[in-house]
């Protein structure tokens, strides 16, 4: 029963992070592109984000516990891990990291320059989040595949 506790919000948090961001970038971002006057376009970036990175914040706090509980409470530790679990903690981890460069980093530099009406600079800092977001979203699914696949590896 813990195995399916732990597995279902682990499954759910990644759907909620991972799912996000291919949703921001493969259809909002261009969805975006299009509202006028263009100074709205940083404007809903802004909330948006706002609201995604509180999902996002605590769906990573529920992905390390779950994660962990799981390889030292169900599977005994990462040595009786398979590599697959070895591959979703490399990846988890770099997403954690880039995720904590983009929340702490560059965002607040964006939601200054919103706030500023400075849409030069937020210009600039969206284009950092786009690539963030790009990079997490394959490390994401990186992370997926390992996840669904990799009891079959092998």
């Amino acid at each position: 029963m813990l195995m399916t506790i732990l597995l279902t919000l682990h499954v759910i948090t990644a759907t909620i992070w991972v799912g996000g961001m291919f949703f921001a970038y493969v259809v909002l971002r261009p969805s975006i592109g299009e509202i006028e006057p263009p100074a709205e376009r940083p404007r809903l970036w802004r909330r948006v984000f706002e609201r995604f990175f509180l999902w996002v914040s605590i769906s990573v706090l529920v992905l390390l516990a779950t994660g962990y509980a799981m390889i030292f409470l169900v599977f005994g530790g990462f040595s009786a891990a398979g590599i697959h679990i070895h591959v979703m903690n490399a990846t988890g981890l770099l997403m954690f990291l880039v995720y904590g460069h983009l929340r702490f980093g560059v965002w607040p530099k964006f939601r200054r320059a919103v706030d500023a009406d400075d849409f030069t600079t937020a210009a600039a800092k969206l284009v950092s989040i786009r690539r963030i977001v790009a990079i997490n979203l394959g490390l994401g699914w990186v992370t997926i595949v390992a996840g669904a696949t990799g009891r079959y590896w092998l």
